[in-house]
C-alpha cells in the first residue's frame, strides 16, 4: 500500500506542494461546509417553529377556556385556521384537519404532544420523504385548559437545505481547483530563481567560472541557497585549479630529467658505443626515471594527504646530505661553482626526504641557471626551525616583478633564452606551506638573489 502512495505521489516540488495545500484546504472546506449546514439546517428548524408558534397563537384565539367546557369559535377564515391544526381538551380530540385520520401517523403524534405540555416540538415522517414539524400550544382558561397542535411541511425548508448544500459544494469544488491551480502557479513562480540557479550553477561549475551568486537583493532562503551554491563552486574552483596546478608542477618537475634521459639516448645514439659507456648510459637513465618516479610520488602524495600532513611533523630529515645530492644530481654548468656552506650533518628539518628535495630543487635550478660564477647554499638552524639559503652572484630580481615572484606561470623575462614555465617557485612555496614553512625572497640580498626556505625543526 505504501509502495502504491509512493508510486502516485508527485515526483515535483511543485506538484507535491499544491497537493498539501489542496489537501488541506479540502479538509477546512468540508469542516466549514459541516458546520454552515448544520448552523442553516437549526436555522430552517427555527424559522419553521416560529411559523408553527404564530399559527398556533392565532387558532389559540378561537378557543374558548372560560366555560366549564373547551369551546372551538367558528370565523370568517376558519377554513385556514382548520388547516393542519388539532385542538384537544385533555386527551380528548376536539377538532382535526379535514385530511388527517383519527388514527394517523400525524394525529397520534398530535395526540402525544398535546399530553406532554406547552412548547414541545417534534419531526414526524409521514411517508418519504415528507417530514412534518408539529408544535403543541396550551391555551390555559379559568374553568378549562385546551391543547391546539398545528403541523407544517417541512419540504420547502429541506428543498432550502438542499440548496444550500449543493451550493456549498459547488463552491468548495470551484475553490479547490483555484487553490490547486494557484498553487501551482505560485509555487512554480517561487521555484522559477531556484531553477535559474541550478542552471548557472550547473553552467559555472563545468566552466570554472568567476561568477557567484550572492546574497545582496536576494529573498532569504534563496540566499542560503546561492550562500551555499557559491561555496560550492567555490570548492570545484579550488579542485580545478589544484588540477592544473598539480599538472603545471609535473611538467614542471618531470622536465629536467626527462630532459636527461633524451640527451643521454641521444649522446648514445650518435656513435658506436663501448659496455662500459653503454652500462653508464643506463645507470643515467636509470637514475632520471627514479628521480621522475620519485617527483610523481611527491607530489601525488602531497595533493591527496595535504590536509592531513599540514601542521604536523612528518618526519626528520639531515638536511646537509639531501642539498649535497641535489647539487650532484642538478649538476653544475661549466662557468658556475656551486658551494654547500654547511657542516655535515648540520640541522635537522621536520619534513621527509623527498619533499625536501621538491621544495629546495626549484630554488637551486633558478639559482644555477641565473649565475654569473657562484651558487651559494647553505643551512642554519633558527629560533622555530631550519633556514635553507641558496644564493647566487647573476641579475637578481626585477624590482618590478618582486610581486609577481610566486605567482604561477609569470617569469620576469620569457624571452631570456632560459626554459621553465614560472611554475618552479610557486611549487616550493606551496610545499614549504604544506608542512607549516615558508619560501620568500630575501630583498635585503642586492648582489645577484636570495631565496630562504623556512622549515619546521625535525
Amino acid at each position: 500500500m505504501n509502495g502504491v502512495l509512493r508510486h502516485l505521489a508527485p515526483r515535483t516540488l511543485r506538484g507535491r506542494l499544491s497537493l498539501v495545500a489542496v489537501t488541506t484546504a479540502a479538509l477546512l472546506m468540508t469542516v466549514l461546509t459541516v458546520a454552515f449546514n448544520t448552523v442553516m439546517d437549526r436555522h430552517l428548524q427555527h424559522q419553521a417553529d416560529a411559523e408553527l408558534g404564530n399559527r398556533a397563537a392565532a387558532v389559540a384565539t378561537t378557543v374558548d377556556t372560560s366555560g366549564p367546557r373547551v369551546r372551538v369559535l367558528e370565523t370568517v377564515n376558519d377554513r385556514l385556521l382548520d388547516a393542519n391544526v388539532w385542538i384537544y381538551s385533555g386527551t380528548r380530540l376536539l377538532e382535526k384537519p379535514p385530511s388527517a385520520t383519527a388514527g394517523g401517523t400525524l394525529t397520534a403524534a398530535a395526540a402525544r404532544l398535546a399530553v406532554r405540555g406547552d412548547g414541545v416540538c417534534t419531526t414526524v415522517t409521514a411517508g418519504h420523504p415528507r417530514s412534518v414539524r408539529l408544535c403543541a400550544r396550551s391555551v390555559a382558561g379559568r374553568r378549562s385548559t385546551a391543547s391546539v397542535v398545528t403541523a407544517l411541511d417541512l419540504a420547502p425548508y429541506r428543498n432550502s437545505a438542499d440548496t444550500v448544500l449543493l451550493g456549498s459544494l459547488v463552491l468548495d469544488s470551484v475553490m479547490l481547483a483555484c487553490t490547486y491551480a494557484l498553487t501551482r502557479l505560485a509555487v512554480g513562480r517561487a521555484l522559477r530563481p531556484v531553477r535559474t540557479m541550478t542552471d548557472q550553477a550547473t553552467e559555472w561549475s563545468a566552466a570554472g567560472s568567476d561568477e557567484r551568486f550572492g546574497a545582496a537583493g536576494q529573498p532569504a532562503e534563496l540566499a542560503r541557497l546561492g550562500a551555499s551554491l557559491d561555496a560550492l563552486l567555490d570548492r570545484i574552483q579550488t579542485v580545478l585549479r589544484h588540477e592544473r596546478q598539480l599538472t603545471g608542477e609535473l611538467s614542471h618537475e618531470l622536465r629536467t630529467p626527462l630532459t636527461r634521459i633524451i640527451v643521454e639516448l641521444d649522446w648514445w645514439r650518435a656513435r658506436p658505443r663501448s659496455g662500459a659507456e653503454t652500462r653508464a648510459t643506463h645507470e643515467v637513465i636509470a637514475e632520471a626515471a627514479q628521480a621522475m618516479r620519485t617527483i610523481c610520488d611527491t607530489l601525488l602524495d602531497d595533493a591527496r594527504e595535504e590536509a592531513r600532513t599540514a601542521g604536523a611533523a612528518p618526519g626528520a630529515t639531515a638536511v646537509v646530505p639531501v642539498l649535497h645530492r641535489l647539487v650532484d644530481r642538478l649538476g653544475t654548468p661549466e662557468r658556475v661553482k656551486t658551494v654547500v656552506d654547511a657542516a655535515d650533518p648540520g640541522p635537522t628539518a621536520g619534513v621527509r626526504p623527498a619533499l625536501l628535495e621538491r621544495i629546495v630543487s626549484p630554488l637551486l635550478a633558478n639559482a644555477l641557471r641565473y649565475a654569473h660564477s657562484t651558487v651559494t647554499v647553505s643551512a642554519r638552524p633558527v629560533p622555530g626551525g631550519v633556514r635553507i639559503s641558496v644564493t647566487d652572484d647573476g641579475p637578481g630580481v626585477p624590482e618590478a616583478f618582486v610581486g609577481d615572484l610566486f605567482q604561477p606561470g609569470r617569469r620576469a623575462d620569457p624571452g631570456d633564452g632560459h626554459g621553465g614555465a614560472g611554475l618552479g617557485l610557486p611549487l616550493a612555496r606551496r610545499l614549504a606551506r604544506s608542512v607549516g614553512g615558508e619560501v620568500s625572497q630575501d630583498p635585503a640580498c642586492t648582489s645577484g638573489a636570495r631565496f630562504l626556505a623556512d622549515l619546521p625543526p625535525g
